[in-house]
C-alpha cells in the first residue's frame, strides 16, 4: 500500500492531537508503522517561526492584516509540505497533519471572508494539485470551542476572536465537508469514547477501500 496523507480538521479545542493519535494507533494494527506526525502552521524551523508570529498578539505593535495572515500560512505551509511531507511521502512514509490547507479555507475564507476564488488561486500557484488524501473534520459547535480553549489557559491572537468569527469558521468546514468525498464529518461535541470509535470505523474502512 502507497504511502498517504492524511489531515485532521477542526475548531480549536475539538480533539485533533488526540485524534492524531488514535489515526496511528490504527494504522499501527494495520502494520504501518512508519509515520511522522506534522502541524500547521509549523513542522520546520522556518514554519514554527512563522506559527509563532501568527499566534502572538502584536495588536500594541502592528496589527496583522487579513491578507498578510493568509499570506503567512501559505508560506508556512509551502515549507512544510515541500521540505516534509513530500519528501517523506516519497520515501513510503505516511503523514498524519494537523490542519492542512482546508484550515485557510475556513480560518481565512470563513473566518477573514477573503473569496474562496482567491485562496483556490493561491494554493494553486503555491501547492498546485497537492491535497490530503483523506480529511476527518471534528466538528464542535463555537460555544464549545470556545470554553474549552479558556480552560486551557492563556488566549493566542486567533482564539481572542469572537463567537461570530468561529461561527463563520464551521460554516465554511461544514460546506466544503459536504462537496468533498475525501472528508469526513465526525460529530467531535460527544464522549471521546464515540469519537474514537467513528475515527476507527472510518479509518478501516477507507483502508479495506484502498488495499
Amino acid at each position: 500500500m502507497n504511502s498517504k496523507f492524511i489531515t485532521i480538521e477542526g475548531l480549536e479545542g475539538a480533539g485533533k492531537t488526540t485524534s492524531c493519535r488514535i489515526v496511528a494507533k490504527i494504522l499501527y494494527k494495520y502494520g504501518i508503522d512508519d509515520i511522522i506526525h506534522t502541524r500547521e502552521p509549523g513542522g520546520t524551523p522556518l514554519s514554527e517561526k512563522l506559527r509563532q508570529l501568527l499566534k502572538n498578539d502584536m495588536h500594541n505593535k502592528e496589527s496583522l492584516t487579513h491578507y498578510a495572515e493568509l499570506f503567512v500560512v501559505s508560506a508556512a505551509r509551502v515549507q512544510l509540505v515541500e521540505n516534509v511531507i513530500k519528501p517523506a511521502l516519497a520515501r513510503g512514509t505516511w503523514v498524519i497533519g494537523d490542519r492542512h490547507e482546508l484550515s485557510s479555507q475556513a480560518y481565512q475564507g470563513g473566518g477573514r471572508k477573503i473569496s474562496h476564488d482567491f485562496i483556490r488561486c493561491l494554493k494553486e500557484e503555491t501547492l498546485g494539485n497537492f491535497t490530503p488524501d483523506l480529511t476527518l473534520y471534528l466538528d464542535i459547535p463555537p460555544e464549545t470551542s470556545l470554553q474549552r480553549v479558556k480552560e486551557r489557559g492563556q488566549l493566542d491572537r486567533i482564539e481572542k476572536e469572537s463567537l461570530h468569527f468561529f461561527t463563520r469558521i464551521r460554516n465554511q468546514y461544514l460546506a466544503i465537508a459536504q462537496s468533498d468525498t475525501r472528508i469526513y464529518t465526525i460529530d467531535a461535541n460527544r464522549s471521546k469514547a464515540k469519537v474514537k470509535t467513528d475515527i476507527e470505523n472510518i479509518i478501516n474502512r477507507w483502508l479495506r477501500e484502498i488495499n
